[in-house]
């Protein structure tokens, strides 16, 4: 039997399997495309360089009562400021209790308890999946000569007669200043089409093969970057309003991007080059208090957050093609 005001069977025999539909957490890309960086406070900061330093060079012969000629680097910082986000789960203490005894006469497993911290976590997750997919997809973020919008049809990778996605993504890999991209993300629907693409097959397998599909690995390959670079974001969202059915969207969209990122970032203020990164304050924190404002015994909160911020700074090391299919 089950206890409707329960949210758990309460005396329920141990069951083999547990069913709990959720994004897994290794399949999130956003901690690839944007790597998390430590920061000391709320507040932070990192600095940008004129490109034009680096890459001129000025007369260097000097004289023999000459003058050696002089350069000046200079910087400009900007500011950021990380975000709190978290979710509480509020627990009766008559349910925490409940289990406690069904665990203990083996008659159930489960534990309100951790439940909420690992279904807590997942949502954390995903909020912070969701956030950089925004970002990421987000064609302002780029350069206005590092942005393709394919409009034409039969320009769209899933016109397989017509188009020709290994001249637009060989080009477009090339696209970030200084550094060839080395990291690709995309959707899960625009990666079940790119490989199915016949000229992408013709590339890897050569001949006249047209038919099957050509692995991860293989279109790493052909990009010339490292198979764990390439990005295929999967997870999904609910975006009915509270109280409706059900509606799951794909949190990555029609899109495909292309950046340089250093995952050797170590501080928003180390000279190393990155499209963007993620300044993180501490770590995520997993906890619980009571509550005893709930029920007539009393709850306990358990609550999962954590303070990070997501930063584009070096929008011109990114690449973006948009309404690929």
């Amino acid at each position: 039997m089950t206890d409707a005001n329960r949210p758990f069977p309460t005396d329920a025999t141990l069951t083999a399997i547990a069913i709990g539909y959720k994004n897994r957490s290794h399949e999130m890309i956003h901690k690839q495309v944007l790597p998390e960086v430590p920061v000391l406070s709320e507040r932070f900061s990192w600095l940008s360089y004129p490109i034009a330093e680096a890459f001129t060079v000025p007369e260097m012969e000097v004289g023999r009562r000459g003058r050696v000629n002089e350069v000046e680097f200079t910087a400009v910082e900007h500011e950021g400021k990380v975000r709190d986000y978290g979710l509480d789960d509020v627990i009766p203490i008559t349910d925490i209790d409940e289990a406690a005894r069904a665990r203990k006469e083996k008659r159930a497993s489960y534990d309100p308890e951790a439940a909420a911290v690992e279904g807590l976590t997942n949502l954390v997750e995903l909020g912070r999946e969701i956030r950089a997919a925004r970002l990421v997809q987000d064609a302002d973020n780029y350069d206005a000569g590092r942005r393709l919008v394919i409009a034409t049809a039969t320009d769209k990778f899933s016109d397989f007669a017509n188009s020709d996605p290994f001249e637009v993504l060989n080009a477009g890999i090339r696209k970030p200043l200084v550094h060839r991209a080395n990291t690709v993300s995309m959707g899960e629907e625009v990666w079940e089409t790119l490989k199915r693409h016949p000229k992408l097959i013709k590339a890897v397998k050569g001949g006249q093969t047209e038919d099957g599909a050509i692995s991860r690995a293989q279109f790493a390959e052909l990009m010339e970057i490292d198979p764990e670079r390439l990005l295929i974001g999967v997870s999904m969202v609910n975006t009915a309003p509270k109280g409706k059915p059900v509606s799951l969207t794909k949190v990555w969209g029609n899109s495909i991007q292309m950046h340089y990122v250093d995952e050797v970032k170590r501080s928003p203020e180390d000279n190393v080059l990155t499209w963007g990164f993620t300044a993180k304050l501490g770590q995520r924190l997993a906890g619980k208090i009571d509550a005893p404002e709930v029920g007539l015994k009393g709850g306990r909160r358990v609550r999962v957050g954590e303070s990070v911020t997501e930063v584009v700074c070096a929008s011109s090391l990114g690449y973006i093609i948009e309404n690929p299919i």
